[in-house]
């Protein structure tokens, strides 16, 4: 657990699940409580994956999902799936901090790089990736089929 000021990061539990939803929906992924505390526990237990969250007394401010990429094609990775800072703290390092997590979190599993994507149109997260040191790599399309 890295500790800084009044606050925390900690793996998430069961009870950050109306934070994280809240959060979620803020990311732009409209989540109910209900839903993320059902996905929560699947994620948590999975070896290859971590929710971090930057909690304070007044509750949780952010997370990050970090989960291994494997893959035939290069050596191991991890990707940031899911990196949320409540608006109302946005711009007090706490991004920062769940970024840093994360990659101490992956860096203890043997990773030497960290990927992550973000929508062409959030100009203001690209801006926070490459403060924190992330270079663009390519621009891609993900298409999806409904199963």
């Amino acid at each position: 657990m890295v500790t800084r000021a009044s606050s925390a990061v900690r793996p998430a539990r069961g009870d950050d699940a109306p934070a994280l939803a809240m959060l979620a929906g803020q990311l732009g992924y409209p989540t109910s409580e209900r839903e993320l505390a059902a996905r929560l526990p699947e994620v948590a237990a999975n070896r290859d994956a971590a929710v971090l969250v930057v909690s304070a007394l007044d509750g949780v401010h952010g997370w990050i999902h970090v989960e291994l990429k494997r893959s035939l094609l290069g050596p191991l990775r991890a990707q940031v799936l899911g990196l949320v800072v409540d608006e109302r703290r946005r711009n007090e390092g706490i991004g920062g901090t769940l970024l840093e997590a994360g990659e101490s979190w992956a860096r203890e599993r043997g990773c030497h790089a960290m990927l992550v994507g973000t929508r062409v149109t959030r100009e203001r997260a690209h801006r926070f990736y490459r403060r924190e040191g992330y270079e663009l790599l390519k621009t891609s399309h993900f298409f999806e089929k409904a199963l």
